[in-house]
């Protein structure tokens, strides 16, 4: 999935060195509050105590230092200027001279936060914390340092676990990220900016937020201050109970502006589980590319809400092609778990098993449908998505368009559609553009000019075009009135 970034602020990687506090008694956490705690005569919400959860499990949260090297393309080159990842905590790069083109790397310290999870050493991080990590040191709050061994990382939802030889140190207690509220009182320990064990609080913002380039992790929200130097670090509820990995700021200085991100403990204990029982993670593969339904789109398509995920391109040779999906279904239902939201999906198939059958309800041509579709593994090598063919336009709709060369058709990698010469009135205010090829009105593929007007005819309020442009498909909306 590649949701376009619409923004010109930088996503910056926020190194949260935690400060996870030592292993609690049941009997603490019987007397402490399950949320704050009400007054019965004024109705607010007292404060949570966390100096007493600081107190008690701080001593279970590390700080992690690395040295190492990154290959050059990984500083950012690669990615969306609104989706970057940054080298944590103050960069010591240097460039190399490397051995050949493609070779060189860019030398590396940085520090970064983790929590003890287990007494004989096990640690949760951020994978970008370890990135390229070549010596990983681990330091307790008690001044103890550690030689750490990188057991296993995963990038896409960004958790790696670590192992020291070490015995009876204190751990974190593990909560349920999916019983948070908006509203509830947070905790973030780590290093930011290198000061050592800093606690900062807030409250959860959102929960299952979708981030530009991390479909797979349906991220918690926060206000928590949270910096360079925190990411890995734990987020704590109120109980003192770890909730989530702090791993992402949104920052247009670098700094914090009111936006953390944790990803889900839940999440990443099931990736750490993986990597003790294999070392490695899989992830399931729909192969499809969605966006977001409109209250144009949904119009445009006779859904009674604009909700689900628009399938706008389909992978040849993915399990989606090999099922019969195909763009323009609407993809209301995974084995029953409604998709509000195109982000909804990634999540849900991130959290399926590989080779996993999972039967999709879908919108198609104005009625519901059931599809099995058997999952791939998403480390399996995949195949680009193929654009389409020409089509052309009319004046109600502003195009004007023309059928496609052979070379046009070649280079698009289409069998149908129409080149789009020019855009103006409602077209244009959409975002269509000229060179745009356009493939289908409303899911009916087009051939030819004369199918662009029938189409546009039999839509008197809305549209939906499929767009193919540089590469990559997608849905827009277009009001006629």
């Amino acid at each position: 999935m590649k949701p376009s970034a619409a923004t010109s602020a930088r996503w910056v990687l926020a190194l949260v060195a935690a400060g996870i506090l030592g292993g609690a008694s049941a009997s603490y956490f019987q007397g402490a509050h399950a949320h704050a705690a009400t007054s019965a005569e004024t109705g607010l919400a007292a404060a949570p105590d966390f100096a007493r959860v600081t107190q008690r499990y701080a001593a279970a949260v590390v700080n992690i230092s690395v040295s190492g090297a990154r290959p050059q393309s990984d500083e950012s080159d690669d990615e969306p200027a609104a989706i970057r990842r940054q080298a944590p905590t103050p960069p010591l790069l240097k460039r190399s001279q490397g051995r050949g083109r493609g070779e060189r790397e860019l030398p590396v310290q940085s520090e970064g936060s983790g929590f003890i999870v287990a007494a004989d050493g096990l640690i949760l991080t951020n994978a970008h914390v370890v990135l390229g990590a070549q010596q990983v040191t681990v330091k307790l709050t008690d001044r103890r340092e550690y030689r750490a061994r990188v057991l296993g990382a995963d990038a896409l939802t960004d958790v790696a676990v670590l192992k020291i030889d070490a015995r009876d140190l204190p751990v974190v207690r593990l909560g349920r990220a999916r019983e948070l509220r908006v509203g509830e009182w947070v905790l973030a320990i780590g290093s930011p900016f290198g000061f050592e064990d800093s606690a900062t609080a807030g409250i959860v913002s959102a929960t299952r937020r979708t981030l530009p380039g991390d479909g797979f992790v349906p991220f918690v929200q926060t206000d928590a201050p949270v910096n360079p130097g925190n990411s890995g670090g734990p987020l704590f509820n109120a109980r003192g109970e770890v909730v989530g990995i702090n791993s992402q700021i949104f920052s247009r200085t670098g700094g914090y502006e009111g936006l953390s991100f944790a990803i889900p403990i839940e999440l990443a204990v099931r990736i750490k589980d993986q990597i003790v029982a294999t070392g490695r993670v899989s992830h399931a593969r729909l192969g499809v590319a969605v966006q977001d339904v409109d209250q144009a789109i949904a119009e445009s398509f006779r859904l009674d809400r604009p909700e689900g995920a628009l399938v706008s391109s389909v992978d040849p040779g993915g399990p989606a092609a090999d099922a019969g999906l195909r763009p323009g279904d609407v993809i209301l239902a995974l084995d029953g778990k409604s998709i509000v939201d195109s982000g909804r999906l990634p999540e849900l198939i991130g959290q399926a098993d590989p080779l996993q059958t999972v039967t999709l309800a879908l919108w198609r041509e104005g009625r519901r449908e059931a599809l099995r579709v058997k999952l791939a593994d998403a480390q399996a090598p995949t195949s680009q998505t193929v654009g389409a063919t020409p089509a052309r336009g009319d004046d109600t709709l502003g195009i004007a368009v023309r059928a496609l060369t052979q070379g046009e058709m070649h280079e698009a990698g289409a069998d149908h559609g129409v080149l789009v010469e020019d855009a103006s009135g409602p077209a244009a205010l959409a975002g269509v553009q000229p060179g745009d090829v356009l493939l289908a009105v409303n899911a009916r593929a087009v051939h030819s000019a004369d199918e662009v007007r029938a189409a546009v005819a039999g839509s008197p309020k809305s549209l939906a075009l499929l767009i193919e442009r540089n590469g990559s498909t997608m849905f827009v909306p277009v009001r006629l009135a």
